[in-house]
This record gives structure tokens, sequence and C-alpha cells, in this order.
């Protein structure tokens, strides 16, 4: 299994964060390698909300859709995500993000395996510089947006 997490102090509050993480249709505007996203459904469950969404992931060669089930926690300003098809045996996510002086602190930690074994191998690779652009691309996305 390949893991990756890391926290990061960004001049944002912790809900504007939330908002550009959560909003997972958007991603193919500025996440690195997400050529589409299709939200599936949202469901309020009440103290959460439940969105299925599939992502297509395009590098190189390499085409493939997954889908996930996202948990976003409005008032914990914390986002899980979990797996539900496609080319991994494994994915979790989890974003979280705390105000503090001047911003907030965004933590995020990933871990998956694929299904291939060929592809797991050249995942682990260029996994770690692959979750920087991803992070960066978050940080330039808001940047962008609230800058």
């Amino acid at each position: 299994m390949t893991t990756h997490s890391e926290t990061k102090f960004l001049p944002y509050t912790a809900q504007q964060m939330y908002d550009l993480v959560s909003d997972v249709a958007s991603y193919p505007k500025f996440l690195p390698w997400t050529s589409a996203a299709r939200i599936r459904s949202t469901t309020d469950l009440g103290d959460h909300v439940e969105m299925l969404a599939d992502l297509v992931i395009s590098f190189k060669v390499f085409r493939e859709t997954f889908g996930s089930r996202v948990l976003l926690w409005s008032d914990d300003k914390k986002i899980d995500t979990a797996y539900l098809d496609g080319p991994f045996k494994h994915m979790q996510s989890q974003w979280q993000f705390v105000d503090v002086n001047g911003g907030c602190d965004v933590s995020f930690r990933v871990d998956f395996e694929f299904k291939n074994r060929l592809l797991q191998g050249a995942a682990g690779l260029f996994f770690y510089e692959a979750m920087q652009r991803v992070v960066r691309s978050f940080e330039a996305r808001a940047t962008e947006i609230y800058g």
C-alpha cells in the first residue's frame, strides 16, 4: 500500500479551503491528470452529506474511471473519501481544515493500492512527486479564487 500525509498552513479560512476541496465537479479545471468528474448523487444525512462521484484520471496511455464515496462533514471541516469501484484494490483519503491565526492548517492523507501490480509498481516511482503536485494544485486554485 502507498501512503502520503502532510499538513500545510495556508492564508485562507478553513471554510474557504473546505469549500474548494468539496467542489469535486470543478476538479478537471485545475487538478492534474483529472480529465472529467461526474457527481452521481448527493444525499444530506443530517450531520454530513454523502456524495457519490466518478473521476476520470488520464496519464499518458493510462485512462481510468474510479468511483468514490465522499463524506462531507461541514461542521468539522473534514472530508473523507472511500473507494467504490475502478482500478484500485483500496483507496482512502481524508482532508481536515483547522483555522489558526492568519489562515488555516490543511491536513491531507491518502493511501491506496492498485489492483494491477504493474500500475502499483509504477505508482510507487512517482507517487510522492504526484501527491506534491496535487496539493500544490489545490493551493494554486485557492490563490486563484481567494487570492
